[in-house]
């Protein structure tokens, strides 16, 4: 049954254990793969029918044509997705809870059940993936080769967590190791990528404010959760040669035109260097 695209994006659930029913329907098609595998002689282990036919797409680069998602039912990873949906952008996701994301999402989304633990739901889920948005932490330290990924976006906090104090630095401490592993890991690993840094994530209505991206901004300021889902989708389509990194809370700044923000701040840092 079809619903109308509602006009705002105020699509925030308060429940953090439930997914957000999107209250549209929107037709995206799934391409068919047509493929003939190959097969390699192996004196320890022949490898399975199907790693074969996944081993053979993940080659083929004009299948690159989806974005994955990661923590895909969490807050962000949820108005991540529906803002891809929306794009009508071909989406998968790595959730913990696949029926749910299925009763969410429907056929908008490949949901995939696994973690960063799971190596094989990992190569399962980067099969035929263009890009990568990761809205938390924990994900690329661990999650090894992104082989064929043009474009990896990185959410994080790690600035927010380096200026906690007190019980807060302590309560924070895991978060921010697997902030700054990812970070680190995603620069080593050679694919473009862009880090955005952002303030302290709130549960308020997005585009509701500005932005500002001064120097030091992550750290004091804070930042709508849809504001910050937003920015990501908005950065996949701008491409650095190799890394770019910005920082993010909201601010008096209006941004019109994305692409060409993005652009211009890519020129600068190539400027710099």
């Amino acid at each position: 049954m079809a619903r109308v695209i509602p006009s705002t994006f105020s699509l925030y659930n308060s429940n953090a254990s439930s997914f957000i029913h999107p209250p549209f329907s929107i037709l995206i098609t799934s391409p068919f793969y047509s493929t003939n595998p190959r097969f390699q002689c192996n004196a320890t282990k022949k490898p399975s029918f199907v790693d074969q036919i996944l081993d053979y797409i993940e080659d083929v680069e004009d299948a690159r044509d989806a974005i994955l998602v990661t923590d895909g039912d969490s807050d962000i990873g949820q108005m991540v997705i529906l803002s891809l949906i929306v794009k009508r952008a071909k989406v998968k996701a790595l959730v913990k809870d696949r029926r749910a994301a299925l009763e969410a999402f429907g056929t908008y989304v490949e949901s995939l059940s696994g973690d960063a633990n799971d190596k094989a739901a990992i190569k399962k889920a980067l099969t035929g993936v263009r890009a990568v948005i990761c809205p938390n932490e924990g994900f690329l330290s661990k999650v090894g080769s992104l082989k064929g990924v043009q474009h990896v976006i990185l959410l994080s906090q790690l600035s927010v967590y380096k200026g906690a104090d007190g019980i807060q630095a302590l309560m924070t401490s895991n978060a921010r190791k697997l902030a700054e592993e990812d970070e680190s890991t995603l620069m080593a690993l050679g694919v473009p990528y862009t880090i955005i840094r952002v303030g302290s994530l709130l549960n308020s209505p997005g585009g509701t404010q500005g932005f500002s991206f001064q120097e030091g901004v992550a750290a004091k300021g804070s930042l709508s959760k849809e504001d910050a889902s937003f920015i990501c989708v908005e950065a996949l389509e701008s491409i650095p040669d190799a890394g770019l990194i910005i920082e993010v809370a909201n601010g008096e700044e209006k941004v019109s035109d994305w692409k060409q923000f993005f652009a211009e701040l890519m020129e600068k840092q190539c400027k710099t260097q």
